[in-house]
């Protein structure tokens, strides 16, 4: 309950922080009465941190569900391919039909993303079950071998800055009405996870425990790849992959609630969204008046932590 409070407590001022920095200068007091102050916070601002709120949220949730479906604390969307296969059947569709509406790529995006969790789950069956170390690595592995597909691809087609923007970057500076409503669909799909909290909780048990329970093992780790492809391909879409978001934060509010999914969701996804919020924000102050992509910042703290959190013995389990 306390990290709840603390963390809600701090979502709200970085929300203000957020709306009100930019490079453009806006008169607060006379917002009402100047169209082009109003436009920039309604249409620029405004949108930017709904968006950054959004996607540090759905991919936090997003990298819960894929915890439990894996049973590995060490993995999230970002490590394991998904990501990948998003920007590859963004790429396809981009490609083969580059007049399709958004809906089609979103759905096409969401298909490979699907395809290559799918193939990562497939490939850590037939691991060792104690080495759980080799998990990630599998991770690593498959999503660098998707990369280096889609970067080839995207060099071929003449394609590459697209790829840059989809899995190299985490940028929010081209966010604006209109052009982040997909995260919209991320969010929902981070809510029906949330609302399967309890059976994705047992389905980090494991299968023969889980069907011991009276749970349909295949029904929800099916609906727990649809969110965790969906998620993903929605932010890859919108705004490009941010990393580390899926690791740290489940992990982090793990060691201080535990494992009951029910109570501990919605703090991780505040806790998502006020890192993503922050690092955001300083990746517009660094060089103020110009920016950096959030997903540098990230790169750099995302990593920090992760390294904290293995040299640190957990307080619960």
């Amino acid at each position: 309950m306390r990290l709840a409070l603390i963390l809600g407590a701090a979502l709200l001022p970085l929300s203000l922080a957020s709306v009100m920095i930019g490079a453009a200068s806006v008169d607060w007091a006379n917002i009402a009465s100047d169209p082009q102050a109003f436009l920039i916070v309604t249409v620029s601002r405004v949108p930017r941190t709904v968006a950054v709120i959004l996607t540090g949220a759905a991919l936090a949730v997003a990298g819960v569900v894929m915890q439990q479906i894996v049973r590995n604390r060490f993995v999230e969307p970002g490590t394991v391919g998904t990501a990948e296969g998003a920007a590859l059947g963004l790429l396809a569709v981009t490609v083969l039909a580059p007049g399709a509406p958004i809906w089609a790529k979103m759905l096409v995006a969401s298909l490979g993303a699907l395809a290559a969790t799918a193939i990562f789950l497939a490939l850590i069956r037939r691991l060792p079950p104690r080495e759980v170390l080799l998990v990630p690595l599998v991770g690593l592995v498959l999503a660098g071998v998707l990369q280096a597909g889609v970067t080839f691809i995207g060099w071929q087609t003449d394609l590459l800055q697209y790829v840059g923007i989809w899995l190299m970057t985490g940028e929010f500076s081209g966010v604006i009405a209109g052009r982040y409503e997909l995260l919209w669909i991320a969010a929902a799909a981070a809510a029906l996870a949330w609302s399967a909290a309890d059976q994705f909780a047992i389905l980090g048990l494991g299968r023969e425990a889980a069907t011991g329970l009276g749970l349909n093992h295949e029904g929800v780790m099916r609906l727990g790849l649809v969110v965790v492809s969906v998620v993903t391909a929605m932010v890859v879409v919108s705004v490009g992959m941010v990393p580390f978001v899926g690791l740290v934060v489940p992990n982090i509010v793990a060691r201080v609630m535990g494992d009951n999914l029910r109570a501990s969701l919605p703090v991780v996804a505040t806790g998502g969204a006020a890192l993503v919020l922050a690092c955001d924000l300083l990746a517009r102050l660094v060089r103020y008046p110009y920016e950096v992509p959030v997903g540098t910042v990230l790169g750099i703290l995302g990593s920090v932590l992760f390294l904290w959190l293995l040299h640190r013995a957990p307080a619960r389990g």
